[in-house]
């Protein structure tokens, strides 16, 4: 099983997942989980990188996914999307859009993590609550047009690992939900729409699911 997860910053995608890299370490699968590569640049060089080391920003992302031991689930903090998304934003650079969607197919499932959490500030690699909406547009926009199927995550505290469950059951393959000795769990109902990228709608999705 190989799991992606991408959203705009201060959206939870580091929190959740460790959360799911635990849980599925619980259930008794080695997991290889993969940081965010930006995070670990800013703090060793002080700074943003330039337009000029984006793409090997994205290159060693990638390669961390693919060192994966045989064998490990993969949960990734993060993937060169948002590398070649920033780089879009920020510096009107689209090169790295091939190179990213072609190493996003790799991955089984894809998880965005939607905007309902507060901005927190939290190091270099973060530009303010302003650019969220913006970065979260594209995204949706570069994977849809890529064919690179998601779900959106939504939910605070113990909800959103809830509700990223639902949405891993909803479109995890079912030869590894076989070998995962059964599905999450049976009080997930089915999840019938997998077109909507409206977040009222979405935010409908997960409104009252849980008691």
């Amino acid at each position: 099983m190989r799991l992606a997860l991408l959203g705009a910053e201060s959206t939870g995608k580091t929190q959740l997942a460790g959360e799911i890299a635990q849980l599925w370490r619980s259930q008794g699968h080695a997991v290889h989980a993969v940081p965010e590569v930006l995070r670990a640049w800013c703090d060793t060089h002080g700074r943003t990188p330039l337009v000029t080391e984006q793409a090997g920003i994205a290159a060693e992302q990638a390669r961390q996914a693919l060192a994966a031991p045989p064998g490990h689930w993969v949960v990734s903090d993060t993937t060169p999307v948002m590398t070649a998304i920033y780089s879009d934003l920020l510096f009107g650079d689209t090169s790295l859009y091939p190179m990213a969607l072609e190493h996003q197919r790799c991955y089984d499932l894809t998880l965005v993590t939607g905007l309902d959490l507060p901005w927190v500030a939290d190091g270099l690699q973060r530009d303010g609550p302003h650019v969220r909406e913006p970065v979260d547009s594209r995204l949706r926009q570069v994977l849809h047009q890529g064919g690179v199927p998601y779900r959106v995550v939504y939910g605070s505290g113990s909800q959103r690992l809830m509700n990223a469950r639902f949405a891993i059951e909803s479109i995890a393959p079912h030869a590894e939900l076989a070998r995962a000795g059964g599905r999450f769990g049976s009080q997930y109902r089915p999840w019938g729409c997998d077109k909507c990228a409206d977040p009222e709608c979405e935010h409908r999705l997960f409104t009252g699911r849980w008691d």
